[in-house]
């Protein structure tokens, strides 16, 4: 009898023992989340307090636990400067042990945290960071980009315009490495399907008079004009160009990045027939809306690509975690890598070796206020666009270090 009390002992220590040791695969008994962010300036609309809010409803679906510890969530005001969302990263993943740091817009600031980040070898997800760098030569195995890049939002609006009939361009674009890269991606895709770049203009960021640039685009007579900009020039060129009867005068914009909150600022009358390409539409399918809609019960708006994805990555992240019972930030990259992305967010989605998440995206113009039968019903879907199609292969200048 003896005998037997001690084997049973003995295995219910070496469970307890098996089991303490699973979870010390935690560091720090807790999983943290940094939602680094632009709280209050031009971009915190689509970002911001929605992307803090996604995340949040991401861990507490989860249930607020993974493998029996708690996840938190804690928020950082970046400012749009490199140098504060630098030092926020840093403090963040030094003192505060911070697991993974998500949403950060702006190019440059996004740039500069996933320098740390693979400093540091701890993970971040960008979502309103465009820039293709991100995975190219700026590529690291600790950084992944969600939602989007300037190439496919580029390729998937200047091929599927053109494909209609609009070949000649003129852009104006924000005079900083974003709306650069956004005008090049698009016009290699215009010549190389039969079309022409008839010009540029590049008002610096913020610029708080645009008149003279639109004025300048509509005398281009090109049938389209790319609008190669960012909040806040990118809406303020449009509701310009309205104003200036561009849309009367029979030429047409196409915004390479705007978002469903731009839209909504503008108003249907000013923004009507605009062109864009996004990663999501709440208003797409069921799972779109019903995900949609219990994000608007809490923001009162719809949310954008970038707050949408804020939480399907993390969920994506935190299954990875307990699937493989660590959050060892290499392991749980490979685990994110091993199985197709499908959720409301993501159609025929996968997140490639060099971090970027490859998924589907949609063309779409906005309606006209007749059109419009509901609040934030905005969109026509004009096409389906494939991952493959938009994103385009590796970039060969991407040459992980994974040591």
């Amino acid at each position: 009898m003896l005998a037997r009390i001690l084997t049973a002992t003995g295995l219910l220590v070496a469970a307890l023992v098996s089991s303490s040791v699973a979870l010390a695969q935690l560091s720090d008994d807790v999983v943290k989340i940094g939602v680094l962010t632009d709280m209050n300036g031009p971009a915190s609309t689509p970002t911001g307090q929605g992307s803090v809010t996604a995340a949040q409803m991401a861990v507490d679906d989860f249930g607020g636990t993974v493998l029996g510890k708690p996840i938190t969530v804690i928020v950082g005001d970046h400012q749009l400067k490199p140098d504060i969302g630098g030092a926020l990263a840093r403090r963040w993943y030094d003192v505060e042990q911070v697991d993974l740091i998500v949403d950060v817009p702006v190019s440059a600031v996004g740039l500069a945290v996933q320098n740390i980040a693979n400093e540091k070898k701890r993970l971040f997800i960008t979502h309103a960071t465009g820039a293709a760098d991100f995975h190219g030569k700026f590529c690291s195995p600790y950084t992944m980009q969600w939602v989007f890049d300037t190439r496919a939002l580029a390729v998937g609006t200047a091929q599927e315009v053109v494909k209609r009939g609009g070949d000649s361009w003129f852009f104006i674009t924000d005079d900083y490495a974003f709306g650069q890269s956004l005008e090049r991606d698009a016009s290699a895709v215009v010549l190389k399907n039969g079309g022409q770049v008839l010009g540029a203009v590049r008002p610096p960021f913020a610029t708080p008079d645009l008149s003279s640039f639109v004025l300048q685009a509509q005398a281009s007579k090109a049938k389209i004009i790319g609008i190669a900009a960012g909040p806040p020039n990118n809406m303020n060129e449009i509701k310009t160009a309205g104003e200036f009867g561009v849309l009367k005068g029979g030429q047409q914009m196409a915004a390479l990045l705007a978002l469903i909150t731009d839209v909504h600022s503008l108003g249907l009358p000013a923004a009507q027939g605009l062109l864009l390409t996004t990663s999501f539409y709440w208003d797409m399918d069921d799972k779109t809306r019903e995900w949609s809609k219990r994000y608007f019960a809490k923001m009162n708006r719809m949310p954008t690509m970038w707050q949408a994805g804020v939480y399907s990555s993390i969920m994506y992240y935190l299954n990875a975690i307990k699937e493989i019972g660590t959050d060892e930030p290499l392991k749980v990259a490979a685990k994110m890598r091993e199985k197709p992305i499908e959720d409301f967010f993501a159609r025929n989605g996968k997140l490639r070796e060099d971090g970027l998440m490859v998924h589907d995206l949609v063309l779409v113009q906005v309606k006209s206020p007749e059109e419009s039968k509901y609040p934030w019903d905005y969109y026509k879907i004009l096409a389906h666009i494939s991952g493959e199609q938009a994103f385009g292969p590796p970039d060969p200048a991407c040459k992980l270090e994974t040591k």
